[in-house]
């Protein structure tokens, strides 16, 4: 038996010139996603964070002649000093104080509000209807919103290195855990940093957006992201809990520090590495599962 193609179809039935892979083109969902008043309100904050700090440390200039009180006081007083001795160290210092928790809260914003946000608006449907497969739909959203992501680590880092090194120069980066490093040696361990940072920050984005396809609430899906990161941090300071902290996400999250050392401590580094991508890759896959059964109605 044949089958009949309609006058001007295709044996699917799909229009003429139809072709999945041509819905929602990336470059379509950049611009979409980078007009938005939150992506420019967090790239324009990542650019604004180090001379935010840059600042402090000018004003706070008229209290070096006083004495710290007590250990946090002195504790605190010499990674001062260390932010003002270059540039690099004024990055490496940046990125300390931004990984614990606004990275996180930025990766988990780009991801959890993917999905969950054309829910909320009510245009998720509408977009499938267009039609947009939905494996389409997904691939779209995980890429923009890591690009944004990355983004938005590049502009710290590079903002905080520009604005340190304008005003401090350039010096060897000091760990504190090993010899100066040369500027340049330093520059490649910094961004060793950055890597490092990336992907163990892939845990947040996984976790968000399985919870932005799970939810039509935004900010369930940011703020769940980021309650179960602080939980796995502070469970991973119960030592009772033994080996059991090497399964938790945060258990390798400080890993970094390794990359300070002289020679490199890269054992930790290979160990969160394969931690962060197989959380990241179960979350996603679970994400995927969920999203291409679920009952779009928003």
């Amino acid at each position: 038996m044949t089958t009949r193609v309609p006058a001007g179809g295709s044996v699917d039935g799909a229009a003429p010139g139809y072709h999945a892979g041509r819905t929602l083109p990336f470059r379509a969902e950049w611009r979409r996603q980078a007009s938005r008043r939150r992506t420019q309100l967090v790239l324009g904050f990542m650019v604004a964070l180090p001379l935010i700090i840059l600042a402090a440390f000018q004003l706070g200039g008229d209290d070096e002649g006083q004495e710290p009180s007590g250990p946090a006081g002195g504790r605190i007083s010499s990674l001062v000093d260390l932010a003002t001795s270059g540039g690099l160290n004024f990055t490496l210092f940046t990125i300390f104080v931004s990984a614990g928790f606004l990275l996180v809260v930025v990766v988990a914003l780009f991801f959890g509000d993917a999905v969950a946000s054309e829910a909320s608006w009510g245009s998720l449907r509408y977009l499938l209807a267009a039609p947009v497969p939905r494996s389409r739909l997904l691939t779209a959203k995980l890429v923009v919103a890591a690009g944004h992501s990355a983004l938005a680590i590049l502009l710290l880092a590079a903002t905080a290195l520009l604005a340190g090194t304008l005003r401090y120069g350039v010096h060897p980066l000091r760990g504190g855990i090993a010899a100066d490093l040369p500027p340049g040696e330093g520059l490649v361990r910094i961004g060793l940093v950055l890597g490092y940072l990336a992907v163990g920050l892939l845990v947040v984005a996984g976790v968000a957006f399985l919870f932005s396809v799970l939810t039509d609430a935004p900010l369930g899906a940011v703020g769940g992201a980021v309650l179960l990161y602080i939980l796995s941090s502070i469970l991973d300071q119960i030592t009772a809990l033994g080996s059991l902290r090497s399964l938790l996400p945060t258990h390798y999250s400080d890993a970094w520090l390794g990359l300070l050392s002289t020679p490199m401590q890269v054992d930790d580094l290979v160990k969160g590495t394969i931690s962060a991508l197989c959380y990241a890759t179960g979350c996603a896959a679970l994400a995927w599962w969920r999203f291409l059964r679920r009952d779009i109605v928003s």
